[in-house]
């Protein structure tokens, strides 16, 4: 079977979001956090766009609208990106609350395997945590550890039962 184009970029993507936004989680310097979280939001919102399509032409709606709703929690994340991390924690709430609520969307269906709907659960969760701590006034930051960082490796393995479901379609 020939691969689709779209998919490849989708996967690629997915690829680069998930590397960079987790490098940039562990850089010392501003400049080169923010330059691989904007690498990471771009490549993000493109993967997203082309998912949200590929699942509405399929006719899964929940999980087309799920990559969707990713799509615009990212798009907040990537807004708020250059403010530097204090300035860009209202955004931040409002993006990871965003990918919290795609999570949950894309994992409803039993389209993916469990354990990606379950990895994408557990993100979603340490994200939603993370959010409310941050409206109650904790002072945390989108590099703060154990909250929220420990939602992350939960995204990216998230990201990679994606690409390998994409991957896989190919074969």
């Amino acid at each position: 079977m020939r691969s689709n184009p779209l998919d490849i970029v989708a996967a690629t993507g997915l690829a680069i979001g998930g590397a960079f936004g987790l490098a940039g989680t562990f850089v010392a310097s501003a400049e080169l956090r923010e330059t691989l979280w904007t690498i990471d939001g771009v490549a993000l919102v493109v993967a997203t766009a082309l998912l949200t399509m590929k699942y509405q032409r399929l006719g899964n709606d929940c999980i087309a609208a799920g990559f969707l709703t990713f799509l615009a929690g990212e798009s907040l994340l990537l807004a708020g990106n250059a403010a530097g991390l204090e300035a860009s924690v209202p955004s931040y709430v409002g993006g990871i609350s965003l990918w919290a609520a795609a999570l949950v969307m894309v994992s409803a269906p039993k389209t993916f395997a469990v354990w990606m709907r379950l990895t994408a659960l557990v993100a979603a969760l340490l994200f939603v945590v993370s959010a409310g701590m941050i409206l109650w006034r904790a002072p945390l930051l989108p590099t703060s550890s154990p909250l929220p960082a420990a939602g992350y490796p939960f995204l990216v393995l998230t990201f990679i039962g994606w690409i390998w479901t994409l991957v896989k379609s190919e074969r």
